[in-house]
């Protein structure tokens, strides 16, 4: 059958780590997402139709041959979901739909123009293909559910093989490959899926970047980084891409070189990469935040929200928050709210960081205590007011040398107690504790 036992081992290993993932989150967390359950269940029948498939798979490579009539044109495998084209052809249902999705409307046997792309299931078929699997002891293969996630033939591992191959070639092969390769993994979620059956795939992939080379031309390198952004998409590669020893690397590398739309998908992919908190901490480690704040700071508009949705994602984990701080996070982030560029999403990130010691006291001295309260005042998000009055109690925890100002502002504007009466529950918690403090601090001060 497609799948080799090797693959078949490899993906299953895959499913295995990503259901003990969604398992671990679900069993530690009080109050777990419905999201979590609903994939960790899609992954455990993910694994269980793998290993009857893989059961099938293992039957037929002992030489069971499968009837001509019973496989589909296409794949040249077993069909599992017999369909009737508008010909009288019959196909597997996964396989004609992809033909048709990718915008055929002829017959791909006869090659005639369709009168229509309604697909009829064929019964007949499919009850003599579970009779032939019955006689011979085999469980009756399950529907493909998801057609763009499940459909993989043996044309598509030759057809990225011979790309991958292309990427050790002249460097006009490597600019055709990296593009037609580019173009399948952002079409075809199954193609994604390929790269998690070798083990090298990546490594090939990214050939033509590998330190020591010739200067890689732009549109070059821009294909490549963003054929790993998609493949990263994929849940079961996360962790592949991350572990391989130089997509990091180059990934890291690209945040500052290339053109805009290669730094942008750099920091896209490690957005999506660090979906994983050990490879938060793999990316951490690489040194990717440095570039990340450069990339911020410099505030071009197409890379802008990739790159701090990045920088969040990293910072979650303790570890990367004083990374981040130290590589100069809280200046530039702190700036770009004050100039009005991405204040939810920047805030948040900073409201992050301000559990960090030096954070807080860089926030001090870069006037961050009117930015923030003028933002409670004058913004429509509750989001927003939360953030901010959460960093401002985090600062009149942390420094006491504040409370003077906070409450000097207070008298003036009771922005903290406007907050009070109408935030939201958690913004009012954080105000009224802040009131509290301040409060004692006037009465010390007034006493004293």
């Amino acid at each position: 059958m497609a799948k080799t036992d090797r693959a078949v081992a490899a993906k299953a290993t895959e499913l295995k780590k990503e259901l003990q993932r969604l398992v671990k989150a679900i069993v530690d967390e009080d109050d777990y997402k419905v999201e979590t359950a609903d994939k960790a269940i899609r992954t455990l029948s993910s694994l269980k139709d793998l290993k009857l498939n893989s059961s099938l798979s293992l039957r037929l490579d002992d030489g069971l041959a499968v009837p001509q009539e019973f496989r589909c044109p296409i794949s040249r495998e077993l069909m599992r979901d017999p369909v009737v084209l508008a010909t009288g052809q019959t196909y597997d249902r996964p396989f004609i739909q992809r033909w048709l999705n990718e915008g055929h409307r002829t017959c791909p046997q006869t090659q005639q123009v369709l009168s229509h792309t309604v697909l009829t299931s064929n019964l007949l078929v499919r009850e003599m293909i579970s009779q032939w699997c019955k006689e011979h002891g085999i469980d009756v293969p399950k529907p493909v559910q998801n057609i763009d996630e499940e459909v993989v033939t043996d044309a598509d591992r030759d057809s990225l093989n011979s790309l991958l191959d292309k990427m050790s070639r002249s460097l006009s092969d490597q600019k055709e490959a990296a593009k037609e390769v580019r173009r399948l993994t952002k079409r075809m979620p199954s193609f994604r899926g390929l790269f998690g059956e070798s083990t090298n795939a990546i490594t090939q992939l990214l050939n033509p970047l590998s330190p020591g080379r010739p200067d890689t031309p732009p549109d070059l390198q821009e294909d490549l980084i963003t054929t790993v952004l998609n493949i990263s998409i994929h849940d079961n590669n996360k962790r592949l891409v991350a572990e391989n020893p130089v997509a990091i690397p180059l990934l890291i590398e690209s945040l500052k070189s290339g053109t805009i739309q290669t730094r942008s998908n750099a920091a896209a992919a490690l957005f999506t990469l660090s979906a994983l908190d050990t490879n938060k901490l793999i990316i951490g480690k690489s040194g990717a935040l440095k570039p990340l704040i450069d990339l911020l700071d410099e505030g071009h508009p197409l890379a802008m929200r990739d790159v701090a949705s990045a920088i969040f994602n990293l910072c979650i984990v303790h570890e990367n928050k004083g990374r981040a701080v130290r590589e100069g996070a809280v200046k530039v982030i702190l700036k770009k709210i004050m100039d009005g560029i991405l204040v939810d999403e920047l805030l948040t990130i900073l409201a992050i960081l301000s559990g960090h010691q030096k954070a807080v006291e860089e926030m001090g001295e870069l006037g961050a205590l009117p930015c923030l309260l003028g933002i409670i005042r004058k913004s429509t998000c509750e989001r927003n007011k939360e953030n901010c009055v959460a960093i401002l109690y985090t600062i009149c925890i942390n420094d006491r040398t504040k409370w003077r100002e906070l409450r000097e502002e207070e008298n003036a504007n009771d922005t903290l107690y406007g907050l009070a009466q109408t935030g939201t529950s958690r913004a009012k918690r954080k105000a009224n504790a802040i009131l509290e403090k301040l409060s004692k601090f006037a009465s010390i001060s007034h006493t004293t």
